[in-house]
């Protein structure tokens, strides 16, 4: 699958915005596109969904690999991948949108805030450009897409200023509409504030469709292909994901990894859907904060507690830890009670507490690692866990905060609560299915 990767000056520059508008642009003119993200965010993705149709493949080189990097875009589905990286083209040590291009030998689109600017977007465009051979760095700089940038007489003084050998691949005109609201851990999901088609298809008339397709390349392969990647035969078991407003932070290989191996079903706590009859549950990440009250009043929670305390195995992921726990206390002040499976209670903040790729030293065998074992994840939270004193922690952090600078990975009875968020790739939840397994 032929593709290229949109790299920003910086964060805050409009990447979701014109990877979208890019998306919209391929799609019109008949291009199959497959949506991806570089880094570990799961908000972006749901606004490539919204608007491709397809789940947007996680591509972080910290959390998979570099050859399982390559082995997750070489599932996706299409005939041509368009990559929103994160943050500035090279900010990040662990998995930059620099070294994810490198690591699938991909062009670089660059993403250029133009809104006071016409030779200076050149010459910035010149700049990251020559930067990465000066750092050695093997990615090519193919061109930019100005953001903000009007027609007329701006768009002609940026094409003019800009040397021959980089594209103007076209422009994403200054517009209200295609602005996405906000909030705490990012945008707000695709599901909530997809932008309005009508204003991305007015944007994606000042795309050059067709020549961003003709600059895309085919991704390096990876050593193992994807599917001699998978682990031998399925296992005996059923997984039950909590999917709704409040647990809504998934992968899709996370998705396809349970499917490829055991039989999966879903179900709301927010909506006080009974547990299913399962062999495990996943609690993903999400927003418990905003629907603690409705949690609290629906139930679920609480049986999900007394079939924790009987031996049902539980893993939880950051909202999923939170809502394992005793209560979550809103930053209004407003308590509420959890599930109660771990002994802890949680408190939000108006800012974050954790930000950053995690690796974690298993100190005994637990449902996502054997004793001795390390898995990598990425931490984003806005609250913290005040853990009693004889609470056991199944992991130390190597790198990262985990729940209290030192430790992650809350454990009691067969379940488990960590604020780190992993991908299949790490291996950890073929651990989690070998694990319930009867």
């Amino acid at each position: 699958m032929r593709g290229f990767v949109l790299g920003g000056v910086s964060s805050g520059v409009g990447k979701t915005v014109a990877t979208l508008s890019i998306v919209r642009a391929l799609a019109d003119a008949g291009y199959a596109v497959q949506p991806a993200k570089a880094g570990p965010d799961f908000i972006d993705p749901s606004h490539h969904e919204a608007t491709a149709g397809r789940p947007s493949r996680t591509l972080d080189l910290w959390l998979e690999g570099e050859d399982g990097l390559r082995r997750n875009y070489q599932r996706g589905d299409g005939d041509l991948c368009v990559v929103e990286g994160v943050m500035g083209l090279y900010d990040g040590d662990g998995s930059s949108t620099a070294m994810v291009a490198e690591a699938l030998d991909l062009p670089v689109v660059l993403v250029v805030d133009a809104k006071a600017g016409m030779e200076s977007v050149a010459a910035t465009a010149l700049g990251f450009r020559e930067y990465a051979a000066a750092i050695g760095r093997d990615i090519e700089v193919a061109g930019i897409v100005a953001q903000r940038a009007h027609g007329g007489r701006h768009e002609r003084g940026i094409r003019d200023a800009l040397p021959d050998d980089l594209e103007f691949f076209g422009r994403i005109p200054p517009s209200s509409d295609l602005e996405i609201p906000d909030r705490h851990l990012g945008l707000e999901m695709g599901a909530e504030a997809a932008l309005p088609t009508d204003a991305l298809r007015e944007a994606a008339e000042t795309i050059d469709a067709d020549r961003l397709a003709a600059t895309a390349s085919d991704a390096a392969e990876p050593e193992v292909r994807p599917e001699a990647a998978e682990r031998a035969g399925p296992v005996d078991a059923t997984v039950a994901i909590a999917s709704d407003a409040a647990f809504c932070f998934r992968y899709p290989a996370t998705i396809e990894r349970f499917r490829e191996r055991a039989a999966l079903v879903t179900f709301s706590p927010v909506a006080g859907d009974p547990v299913p009859d399962c062999d495990g549950v996943y609690l993903p990440g999400g927003y418990p904060e905003l629907h603690a009250a409705e949690l609290e009043a629906a139930g679920t929670l609480a049986e999900l507690g007394d079939r924790a305390s009987e031996g049902l195995p539980v893993l939880g992921e950051c909202g999923g830890l939170m809502t394992m726990s005793r209560s979550l206390t809103t930053v209004d002040g407003e308590r509420a009670e959890m599930a109660g499976i771990l002994p802890a209670d949680v408190t939000m903040y108006d800012r974050y507490r954790a930000l950053d790729h995690v690796e974690l030293a298993a100190v005994e065998g637990t449902l996502t690692a054997g004793a001795g074992e390390t898995i990598r994840g990425h931490e984003f939270h806005y609250s913290s866990a005040d853990v009693d004193a004889d609470a056991r922690f199944a992991f130390e952090t190597v790198r990262g905060d985990g729940i209290d600078g030192d430790h992650d990975g809350l454990t009691e009875y067969e379940s488990l609560g960590t604020y780190v968020h992993v991908h299949p790739e790490s291996g950890a939840f073929d651990r989690f299915l070998e694990s319930i397994a009867p």
